[in-house]
């Protein structure tokens, strides 16, 4: 969606099936729903909307997926006439699994500093395996001659 009017018209679809799930749609299978995005066909015939709903129960998601199919006609109908297009878009709603991804997400990062930690406590007490210092300090020149001619300092 690189066309800015594609862009308005979607966040415009956003706002009306969002206010229409609050206030309108009086379905009881319907649970906490929110409506996460709206992707529009360059064309505008088809916008897909991500919701997530509420909970973990997959019924409730089951229940709730149900009720917006349901209510997918008067949901279209709604969209159609506050936008005031020739073409309503065929409305088709997707589950967003973005909080399910970002659970994931903190989960494997807790890992990954739980395995930071417990590395860092066992290096505390720690040595080198070699010398303090393996590198090669270059030596002074002037040095390097009087020890050659066997100067003292």
């Amino acid at each position: 969606m690189t066309n800015p009017r594609v862009r308005k018209i979607a966040d415009r679809i956003q706002v009306i099936v969002a206010e229409m799930l609050e206030r309108r749609i009086k379905d009881p299978r319907l649970g906490f729903v929110t409506v996460t995005d709206v992707r529009l066909t360059g064309d505008g015939q088809q916008a897909t909307i991500f919701y997530t709903v509420l909970g973990d129960e997959d019924d409730a998601l089951t229940s709730s997926a149900a009720a917006l199919e349901s209510a997918k006609g008067l949901l279209r109908s709604e969209v159609a006439k506050q936008l005031g297009m020739r073409h309503a878009p065929t409305l088709t709603f997707v589950h967003d699994a973005l909080p399910e991804t970002a659970r994931h997400l903190d989960e494997v990062l807790a890992r990954a500093r739980q395995s930071d930690e417990e590395v860092a406590a066992r290096r505390e007490g720690a040595a080198y395996a070699g010398e303090p210092d393996p590198y090669k300090k270059p030596v002074d020149a002037d040095l390097e001659d009087d020890a050659a001619l066997g100067v003292d300092d």
